[in-house]
């Protein structure tokens, strides 16, 4: 697999071109950023554990019939993923109360909510990513209607699999978000799936073992991301 040029750098991945058009290569970096980007810094061998996170996570999604852009690992920070056209909805799934829901409506953290609650944003830096609906999402042309129930009933069935998966090892899932895009006419899961993305808490303790740590200057980020990829490899 030839590794050819840059074709868009994030806060997190850049991707790369390839000798195969329906394939990028994507590389995770150690770069972290908080609060839109106005806190920027560096969690060491960050984009080696999300790498090896995320591969492990979206094969065991394939596994259960979750269709994702991951191809294979190819190195410490790559993995080849399929091409895709991404919507430009991005999703939070919430089972536990923190961060923006307990900022917007006032929940105390860390109270379990009665039913998973599903939210969109739209991905769109200049504007901060805004909440958004159904209706939005329509007058916007992100989606059509049923592309975007297949999103919704991905995302709420990646939230089972991921909390049955976690608790298993000791962790909850108290909130993720998800990407999704077009490829070949069909909807794949995409990005990345890590304590980047996932709020995830020790069972026992609560003990925040994901991106808060940076976030809230919590210190042991290094360790904490280390110690989630012990437990998804376990």
């Amino acid at each position: 697999m030839k590794k050819g040029k840059k074709i868009y750098e994030g806060k997190a991945k850049i991707l790369y071109e390839t000798d195969r058009p329906a394939m990028v290569i994507q590389e995770f970096k150690d770069d972290a950023t908080a609060f839109d980007a106005t806190k920027r810094g560096s969690i060491k061998e960050k984009g080696v554990i999300n790498n090896e996170i995320s591969a492990a996570l979206f094969q065991m999604l394939e596994s259960k019939g979750i269709p994702t852009h991951f191809v294979k690992r190819l190195s410490d920070r790559e993995m080849l993923i399929k091409k895709l056209e991404i919507i430009r909805v991005e999703v939070t799934i919430r089972n536990i109360s923190a961060g923006g829901i307990s900022k917007a409506l006032g929940i105390e953290e860390g109270v379990v909510l009665k039913s998973p609650v599903l939210e969109y944003h739209y991905k769109n830096d200049a504007l901060h990513d805004p909440l958004m609906n159904d209706y939005h999402i329509e007058i916007l042309g992100l989606a059509t209607s049923k592309e975007m129930k297949k999103i919704k009933d991905y995302s709420f069935s990646i939230n089972e699999i991921l909390k049955d998966f976690f608790d298993k090892v000791g962790l909850k899932l108290v909130d993720f978000k998800l990407e999704f895009g077009r490829y070949k006419g069909r909807i794949l899961l995409g990005d990345e799936i890590s304590p980047d993305t996932c709020r995830l808490w020790d069972k026992k303790t609560n003990e925040k073992l994901d991106k808060d740590r940076f976030r809230r200057d919590l210190g042991r980020i290094e360790e904490a991301y280390q110690e989630v990829l012990k437990r998804v490899k376990a």
